[in-house]
């Protein structure tokens, strides 16, 4: 049986990574029992860390979308040179940062 394939950086999720379900649309924003995709942890960490949840309703609701984003573009580009295991801490502040603008 091959690995799932993690949907933004596109590669495999062995059984020892950290994974997470994303809703596609936030629960939040009426998601709740709507489509998931299954990520790399680090790959759902970067998402949260760079959309707001109105955000990812409105105009990032498919994987598509969201490898479009300019930022999650560069990450996912970033993250592939990386084993399909790899994890370490999401950067924050910079979607909190425009919040306080």
């Amino acid at each position: 049986m091959t690995d799932p394939v993690c949907p933004l950086c596109l590669r495999p999720i062995p059984p020892g990574a950290r994974q997470s379900l994303h809703h596609l649309t936030p629960k939040l924003r009426g998601g709740k029992g709507g489509p998931t995709v299954l990520l790399h942890q680090i790959c759902h960490n970067e998402i949260h860390a760079t959309l707001t949840e109105t955000e990812l309703a409105r105009d990032y609701a498919t994987p598509d979308r969201l490898r479009a984003h300019p930022r999650l573009a560069a990450f996912a580009a970033w993250v592939a040179k990386r084993p399909p295991t790899f994890h370490s801490k999401t950067p924050g502040g910079k979607r909190a940062a425009r919040r306080r603008r």
